[in-house]
């Protein structure tokens, strides 16, 4: 009888594979990271689940990228936003990202490596605990949880613990600090011990009912209601959009929050807050009788730099976020609780109310939306200009107008984002009318919108340059089946845009837009705004077409709005990977940022 060879026996579950199986078990897909020595265990492990069929891990460029990366992809799917890096320079990388997502309460879970313990205090490479560079405590001010695992007895419960905490309300990013020896050391359990996804179905329902009872009351002797939606209250978006129409309300949006909305529709005035519509401004200026306030925590970019029409006596103030409430003081009062929750049992109560439904019979608010609704663009002449070197107004029009409405747009830190907030109106039709807030789907479908599903994303407060390169690679890796436009600058693109060789990678299709004026633009613009030295502005002419046709990537340089119509958008969105735009704006036109100087002070 010939040898047999016996099959080598399975390997014991390490820490790692317990990590990786809690993931698993929440249904995310990828980690995003940069692998290194601290924490190849992590990478061991996913390389195991690949195997099987589970999760794989997509190695972004830097660190801050992967957690960018992770940050669009939770944006995107709704599920948790995951990135990892090895310890010392790795962890510190990673946290820009981190504290991106922090401000802007994206659910994401960091993993850091760290040396093996006993190496704690003795000078061990790129340590990165209490006892060297302490990065782990540089996690404290911008996670919701932080902790470091020094026991393998530890681990399940601190992830856990992270796990919840990152969907708790209102959300955002945690951190596990994990040294190598534990990562790697036998788990006390194969599979999860707790069911955290049956926990995270469980769709918070506590509201304050008495403050939904004075809301009411205060809708029907108010004829002259305006709505603010702001970027917490994605779930409730259609909820809202029926009360728009209930009450015969004018809306607007905060910056962050205007791609949850049809910008087209006949109620809406436009965005309120840096890079808005004047037309925003007029409504709260009207005097309205009050102003509801969905999801937002009035920030400097998106209250108009605190602004006394906004923050008075005249507000409602709703959400679920106690930091948000904290900050609306002035309010008339506060609704507490799920928005989507707070919306639908107003609805029920407006709709049960024998005065209501007479006064709905009337006429509606006194002519306020008739007299007031639309939205007023700045120099609607550039928007429509055929001028060479090409407008960047006139590059949002085209947009606007080539991208089918699936398509999620995203705009960088800088001009991009102030242009793009202005000037972005795609035809949206994924806003199906006469649908009840009861009948929300919950899947995401092409033309539809989901539940976290946004035609435009800007990124508020904390607002670093290349956020949008990094994101739109996870959102394009979480929902392939939308085409991705990333706005950018060409500043943004020399410090992140090595990101776009990971869309090349996994032949995700994103649109790189750079507008190209050879200048950081919001400083150089802000400077003459100002009266300051022109110093520091000035960025080198780059042919960004040929540097990423040096990476296999197609490229395309735009002089004029004849180049930019003359693309074929319906190729270039078949295209199965990157392709990038280089436009040549003109580098005069001065972005919508009076805000940003006046909040500055040192607007001339």
């Amino acid at each position: 009888m010939g040898n047999t060879i016996s099959p080598a026996p399975a390997q014991a579950a390490e820490v790692a594979d317990l990590l990786v199986a809690y993931l698993e078990h929440l249904g995310v897909e990828y980690v995003f990271g940069v692998p290194g020595g601290a924490i190849e265990p992590l990478f061991n492990a996913m390389a195991r689940s690949q195997r099987r069929g589970g999760l794989r891990p997509i190695v972004a460029r830097h660190e801050a990228g992967a957690a960018f990366m992770a940050d669009g992809y939770a944006r995107e799917t709704g599920r948790l936003g995951v990135c990892c890096a090895t310890s010392g320079p790795g962890s510190t990388n990673m946290i820009t990202g981190v504290a991106c997502a922090h401000d802007n309460n994206v659910p994401l879970l960091a993993i850091s490596g760290l040396p093996i313990l006993s190496s704690f205090g003795r000078g061990a490479l790129q340590e990165s605990s209490s006892t060297g560079v302490n990065a782990f405590a540089m996690f404290d001010h911008c996670t919701r949880y932080n902790a470091m695992v020094s026991h393998v007895s530890q681990f399940e419960r601190k992830l856990t613990n992270a796990l919840m905490k990152a969907h708790h309300a209102p959300g955002g990013p945690v951190h596990l600090a994990v040294p190598l020896d534990i990562l790697r050391d036998a788990a006390p359990s194969a599979t999860p011990t707790y069911d955290l996804a049956t926990l995270y179905k469980q769709e918070p329902v506590l509201i304050d009912l008495h403050a939904v009872q004075r809301l009411k009351e205060e809708l029907l002797h108010s004829p002259r209601v305006a709505f603010v939606i702001g970027a917490s209250c994605i779930e409730a978006i259609e909820a809202i959009m029926l009360l728009v129409k209930l009450t015969d309300a004018l809306f607007i949006t905060t910056p962050d929050a205007k791609g949850y909305i049809n910008p087209r529709h006949p109620a809406y005035c436009g965005v309120f807050g840096l890079g808005g519509h004047a037309s925003a401004h007029n409504l709260l200026a009207g005097a309205p009788d009050i102003v509801l306030a969905f999801g937002t925590g009035f920030s400097e970019f998106v209250s108009g730099g605190w602004c006394d029409s906004l923050l008075n006596e005249r507000l409602i103030h709703i959400d679920n976020s106690e930091d948000n409430l904290m900050r609306s003081p002035m309010s008339k009062f506060h609704v507490r609780g799920s928005i989507r929750a707070i919306c639908e049992h107003l609805i029920g109560l407006l709709k049960n109310d024998p005065a209501f439904n007479i006064k709905s019979a009337e006429e509606p608010m006194g002519n306020f939306s008739r007299l007031q609704a639309g939205v007023t663009l700045l120099s609607p002449e550039s928007y429509d200009s055929e001028a060479t070197p090409i407008k960047p107004q006139r590059l949002m029009k085209t947009l606007s107008e080539r991208c089918p409405p699936d398509t999620r747009f995203l705009a960088d830190s800088g001009n991009s984002m102030v242009w793009s907030t202005h000037y972005l109106q795609p035809h949206d039709r994924r806003i199906k009318p006469e649908r009840t807030a009861s009948k929300v789907p919950r899947e995401s479908h092409v033309n539809q919108r989901s539940g976290t599903a946004s035609w435009l994303r800007v990124m508020m407060d904390f607002c670093p340059m290349g956020w949008a390169i990094g994101a739109a690679v996870g959102i394009a890796r979480g929902n392939p089946a939308c085409p991705v436009v990333c706005i950018t600058g060409d500043g943004a693109f020399l410090m992140s845009g090595q990101e776009i060789t990971v869309a090349a990678e996994e032949m995700l299709t994103v649109v790189f837009v750079i507008l190209n004026d050879s200048a950081l633009g919001m400083v150089k613009h802000g400077q003459r705004l100002a009266g300051a030295e022109p110093i520091g502005h000035e960025l080198p002419q780059v042919d960004y077409r040929k540097l990423v046709q040096a990476m296999g990537i197609p490229g395309h340089v735009i002089h004029s709005p004849q180049e930019l119509d003359a693309l074929d958008f319906d190729a270039i969105l078949r295209h199965p990977g990157p392709t990038l735009l280089d436009v040549r704006i003109d580098g005069e036109e001065v972005p919508p940022m009076m805000l940003r100087m006046k909040t500055l002070g040192t607007l001339k």
